[in-house]
């Protein structure tokens, strides 16, 4: 529920603010503030990181479960996904031995971002409350998706452009590869403009990646905020008036309809990137 103390523009941005300093807990703890990371958005570090753990926990336990008999519903789910990816994987990528690593990798990504999209279905005041009351700083800052700060996003993104790198000199050379810049797309005698050209494919296929990512899901965000700021309404208003129960029932409905329809957002944003995975490695392995 919204803090009545924060007007809406506030109460908005003090949740869009990433934790970057840890000398709200050392102060509240009286220790000298050793932990300020102005450079570091330190809640989306820790989320992604909880995701991934999370994720390969929950992978590795499929795994481990796994029997030759009937699956399980668990078992069934991961056989499902993985067959899904690996389908996928082999429809983009020809190369056999490429694949062995990719779709793995591509499997890897769509759990993970699936989990750090999927934080964003917990109510947005709940982590941040409790991270508040745990601190004994109201004001205390908690941004809890990872894939809404785009430096998640674009890092994602940078990590996929280094393994497409790495494909490029894998499979062509690095004398091929740094041939095909200035070759590719008009021929040797345009050297310059191809050098040029490829670069800035490069990194627009980079930025779009993780910008689309983080697009999704930074509005998605700013939707279950504004959400929240009707049952802030309803909850401030000091006494029940004719609008309040009208604000009440906006609110519960305006917030399942929301969240149930970002389970689909959640869901395709993961497997865009892990599908645009697939075709930029797969672009690495083409010849010109």
């Amino acid at each position: 529920m919204a803090d009545e103390s924060l007007s809406a523009a506030e109460y908005i941005k003090h949740h869009l603010q990433s934790l970057t300093s840890l000398s709200d807990v050392t102060q509240s703890q009286g220790l000298k503030n050793i932990a300020d990371f102005s450079f570091i958005n330190i809640d989306a570090i820790f989320f992604a990181v909880l995701m991934g753990v999370v994720g390969s926990f929950l992978l590795w336990r499929g795994a481990k479960k796994a029997t030759s008999g009937v699956p399980g519903r668990f078992q069934a789910a991961v056989e499902i996904l993985y067959e899904f990816v690996d389908d996928m994987c082999k429809s983009i990528i020809s190369n056999e031995k490429s694949r062995k690593a990719v779709a793995p990798l591509g499997l890897c990504l769509f759990v993970w971002i699936f989990l750090m999209n999927a934080l964003d279905l917990l109510p947005v005041d709940l982590l941040p409350w409790l991270w508040q009351h745990a601190t004994g700083n109201h004001h205390a800052l908690l941004r809890i998706v990872p894939t809404a700060d785009l430096n998640t996003s674009l890092a994602l993104a940078i990590g996929v452009l280094l393994i497409c790198l790495y494909y490029s000199v894998k499979i062509k050379g690095l004398k091929g590869w740094i041939h095909e810049l200035f070759s590719a797309p008009f021929g040797s005698v345009m050297a310059p403009f191809n050098l040029i050209m490829n670069i800035l494919e490069y990194f627009s296929k980079t930025v779009s990646h993780g910008m689309r990512l983080f697009g999704n899901m930074y509005a998605g965000e700013l939707v279950f905020l504004l959400i929240a700021l009707l049952g802030g309404a309803w909850a401030s208003s000091g006494s029940v008036g004719v609008l309040d129960p009208i604000l009440f029932v906006l609110h519960i409905a305006a917030g399942s309809a929301w969240a149930i329809f970002h389970i689909l957002i959640i869901t395709l944003q993961a497997f865009i990137f892990m599908a645009l995975t697939f075709v930029y490695i797969g672009q690495a392995h083409d010849h010109h």
